[in-house]
């Protein structure tokens, strides 16, 4: 940072071919003010301005010093059909660098670009503050996230069904290439692709450099990291909704907020997305996809991995193959520790699927049980429920007692971002700061607001929308 204030920006992705991205300068917007200002994150990235500073620079209306403003192009396969998109609304002011790692500064909500596609380019205040909460909820929930730096509000109207006050949310990402910006770039040609995997081998994953294929390593990465971020979003009940490859990063960080959700009631085919009609994108489907996405990120490689595509095709479909191992594996683990199982005993697989089938049999509230649970309590009052709680209390009495609960405790969050709290949030100053307050401190079972627990009576008819 300099002394002026100014914030020291790279533009290292601009070394790229420019099919990679479109300079751009955000659009002018009217009246700004700060909505919500993310202090402990601008801390962390040694961010230092002033209150006029943070309204120019944040809503685009003055380019930060250094600053070389861009919209990223990409493709993705979106409900599973390839298609050539980009930024339509957002521009990336550059990287900020904190010790060997750099974040991409991006606005959204910033104005149009050439990949608008007929869009305004503009973004609604609730939408942006939804993102806000949900990706600072994801990110006190110990999951890899983008995170929003600031929100501020215009005194443009955005025009949707009707006119809505209008916003531009500042995000914060390790970057924003997705398995689409390899398609896209497989798409383009074998310079871009050689190109795009060595920026993105020495940006995120520099280990994998002097690997004999680099290529075939960074499958493997990505599909690992992949693995371990949809572990935590079941972990928690997270929804994604659109999990299209372009909102598939190769960082390994859940990105996009817009159709997402939590789940109240544990069933495997919650879906909240209004444009998900067919359950694509369904709680209990997200592993799944993934390997799908996965192989997408596979078949745009493979020129690189092996310049037989026979032979690439063979080393691609092996590291594919495992997908399905390694993600049981990660999956039991996790909710062990989710039933504070602290070691592998026969029998444990049994008792992690019998829960989970009297779960969804009684429409038992994920989270809530499992706050039960943690807090030596029972939540269950049927009998075949009664019986399955008698077979964990036997299996967890071999343990210390004060470790299982620590371990279920750290595993199974006391509060989740609930839909209908998010709704009455993004619509109340006052009730907006009080819920983000209480997700930041998710593991904290001594300090629980009830409030902030209940499931909804009905969630009957709820939907979300891509409003992000």
């Amino acid at each position: 940072m300099n002394n002026d204030g100014h914030i020291k920006l790279n533009n290292t992705y601009l070394s790229l071919d420019e099919t990679f991205y479109s300079l751009q300068a955000p659009e002018k917007v009217k009246e700004p003010s700060i909505f919500y200002y993310n202090k402990e994150l601008a801390k962390k990235l040694n961010i230092s301005l002033s209150e006029n500073e943070i309204v120019d620079y944040f809503s685009g209306n003055k380019i930060i010093p250094d600053s070389k403003p861009f919209a990223q192009a990409y493709a993705g396969h979106q409900f599973g059909y390839f298609t050539i998109l980009g930024d339509g609304r957002a521009i990336i002011l550059g990287e900020i660098r904190l010790k060997d790692k750099l974040y991409d500064i991006q606005l959204k909500g910033s104005g149009r670009t050439p990949y608008s596609r007929g869009g305004d380019g503009r973004a609604t205040l609730q939408a942006m503050l939804r993102e806000y909460l949900i990706s600072e909820a994801m990110h006190y929930l110990n999951i890899p996230t983008t995170r929003s730096l600031c929100v501020i509000e215009t005194k443009d109207k955005v025009r949707r069904e009707i006119e809505l006050p209008g916003a531009i949310l500042t995000r914060i990402a390790e970057s924003h290439i997705r398995i689409g910006t390899f398609e896209y770039a497989a798409f383009k040609g074998m310079k871009q692709l050689r190109q795009l995997l060595d920026y993105t081998i020495e940006r995120h994953y520099p280990e994998l450099k002097n690997m004999d294929n680099p290529a075939q390593a960074l499958l493997k990465k990505v599909m690992n990291k992949q693995i371990d971020l949809i572990v935590e979003w079941l972990r928690v009940g997270f929804i994604h909704g659109v999990m299209n490859t372009d909102n598939t990063c190769i960082s390994g960080e859940t990105i996009d907020y817009g159709p997402c959700a939590f789940m109240n009631s544990y069933d495997l085919e919650t879906v909240y997305s209004s444009i998900d009609t067919q359950g694509r994108y369904s709680f209990g489907n997200q592993a799944s996809i993934l390997k799908w996405n996965i192989a997408k990120l596979a078949e745009a490689l493979l020129p690189l991995i092996h310049e037989e595509e026979k032979e690439s095709i063979k080393i691609a479909e092996e590291i594919i193959n495992g997908f399905d191992e390694i993600f049981q594996n990660a999956y039991i683990k996790m909710m062990s520790k989710k039933l504070g199982l602290l070691s592998n005993q026969e029998g444990d697989i049994d008792l992690i699927m019998d829960l989970l089938r009297l779960m969804s049999k009684y429409k038992r509230d994920y989270t809530n049980t499992f706050f039960i649970l943690s807090n030596n309590g029972n939540p269950f009052t049927e009998d075949d429920e009664m019986d399955l709680f008698i077979r964990w209390k036997s299996r967890i009495r071999q343990q210390d007692p004060a470790k299982t609960q620590k371990t279920m405790q750290n595993t199974n969050p006391a509060v989740i971002p609930r839909n209908y709290l998010v709704e009455k949030a993004i619509r109340d100053k006052k009730e907006f700061e009080r819920l983000l307050k209480a997700l930041k401190n998710p593991y904290d079972y001594g300090n629980v607001k009830e409030e902030f627990q209940h499931p909804p009576e009905s969630e009957v008819g709820y939907k979300t929308y891509c409003g992000t």
